[in-house]
C-alpha cells in the first residue's frame, strides 16, 4: 500500500506540474509575454515543480535528508538514465555554443555544491541564499545571452520550442487557463504530501534511510517527465536538445531546489554523501564532457554504459552493507 500511495502521489505530481505549466505558458502567450521569457522562467520552474514541491514539503516536515537525496539523485538520474536510456534508441548530440557554455556553468555549480556540502555541513540559510543568488545571476545571464542572439538572428527567434511546449495555446480561454493553474497549484502539494508520507514509511519498513529513498524512489519519480520527454524525442528523431535540457535541469536543481531547501531548514550532509553520492554526481557531470565539448554523439554504446552505471549505483544505494549506506 505504501508503494501504491507513493505511485499515486508521484503521478499526481506529474499531472499537476503538467497542468500548471500548460496554464502558465498559455497565459503568458495570451497576454503577450515573449516566448523567450516563458522558456527561461515559467517552463524552467514549472517542469521542475515536482522536485521543488517535494523538497519544500520534506524540509517543512523535518526530513531534509530526503530533500538532499532528491536533488543529488535527480542530477545523477538526469545524466545516466534520462540520457542513457534514449541513447539506446537513437544517438543524441548537442553541439550548440549555448549548450557548451551552460555545461561549464553546470560544472561550476556542481563543484560549488560539492564544496558547500563537504566543508560547511550542515547547510544553513546563508548557503541557501548564496545558491539562490547564483540562480538569479544565471537566469539574468541566460536571458541577456538569449536576447542578444535573438537580436542578431531576427525578432522571430526564440528559445527553441518555447511556444510549442506543453501544448500551449495563446487563444486558450481565461477560465480554462485559471482552471489549469488552479488544479496544478492544488495538486502539487497534495501529491508531495502523499509521496513523502509513503516514502517515510517505506524507509522505516525496509530499514533504509530517508536519504536513500530520496536518492532512488523520489529522484526517479520526479525525473519521469524529463525521461518521458527525452524518450519520445529520441523515438521521433528529435533528441538533439536533450543534453541541453538535462544541463539546464541540473543547474536548476542545485541552485533553486537545494537553495530553497537550505533556506527553509538546516540540511546535515550524511557521511555516505560525502564519501560516495556527491562524487557520483560530479563524475556523471564530467562524463558529459566528451559529448558536449566535441562533436561526438551519445551513441548506443555510451547509452549502455550510462544505464549500466546507474543500475550499479542504485544497487549500491539500496544495499545496506554497501559503501553508499
Amino acid at each position: 500500500m505504501d508503494f501504491a500511495q507513493a505511485a499515486v502521489g508521484m503521478m499526481l505530481l506529474l499531472v499537476a506540474g503538467d497542468l500548471l505549466v500548460r496554464g502558465a505558458v498559455s497565459a503568458g502567450l495570451r497576454y503577450g509575454v515573449p516566448a523567450i521569457l516563458i522558456g527561461l522562467t515559467i517552463v524552467a520552474f514549472g517542469t521542475s515543480a515536482p522536485e521543488l514541491v517535494v523538497t519544500i514539503n520534506a524540509s517543512i516536515e523535518g526530513v531534509p535528508g530526503l530533500a538532499l537525496g532528491n536533488v543529488i539523485g535527480s542530477n545523477i538520474a538526469n545524466v545516466l538514465l534520462v540520457l542513457g536510456l534514449p541513447a539506446l534508441l537513437a544517438p543524441m548530440g548537442d553541439h550548440s555554443e549555448e549548450t557548451r557554455r551552460n555545461y561549464w556553468i553546470m560544472m561550476m555549480v556542481t563543484i560549488v555544491a560539492v564544496a558547500l556540502c563537504y566543508y560547511y555541513s550542515p547547510l544553513t540559510w546563508w548557503q541557501g541564499a548564496m545558491l539562490l543568488s547564483l540562480l538569479a545571476l544565471f537566469l539574468f545571464d541566460t536571458y541577456r545571452s538569449a536576447m542578444a542572439a535573438r537580436a542578431v538572428s531576427g525578432a522571430n527567434s526564440n528559445i527553441p520550442g518555447a511556444e510549442e511546449m506543453e501544448e500551449a495555446d495563446p487563444g486558450m480561454p481565461v477560465w480554462k487557463i485559471a482552471g489549469l493553474i488552479g488544479l496544478g497549484v492544488v495538486g502539487l502539494p497534495v501529491g508531495a504530501e502523499l509521496t513523502i508520507d509513503a516514502a517515510r514509511r517505506i524507509a522505516t519498513d525496509y530499514g533504509v534511510s530517508d536519504e536513500a529513498i530520496g536518492l532512488t524512489l523520489i529522484a526517479l519519480g520526479t525525473s519521469l517527465p524529463e525521461l518521458a520527454t527525452t524518450v519520445m524525442a529520441a523515438v521521433r528523431g528529435r533528441a538533439d536538445v536533450a543534453i541541453g535540457n538535462v544541463i539546464g535541469s541540473n543547474v536548476f536543481n542545485l541552485l533553486c531546489i537545494l537553495g530553497v531547501a537550505a533556506s527553509l531548514d538546516d540540511i546535515s550532509v550524511p557521511q555516505e554523501f560525502l564519501s560516495v553520492n556527491l562524487w557520483v554526481m560530479l563524475a556523471s557531470a564530467i562524463a558529459l564532457a566528451p559529448f558536449v565539448l566535441t562533436h561526438r554523439k551519445v551513441n548506443r554504446v555510451a547509452g549502455g554504459v550510462f544505464v549500466t552505471a546507474y543500475i550499479i549505483y542504485l544497487a549500491m544505494v539500496l544495499t545496506p552493507s554497501a559503501p553508499a549506506l
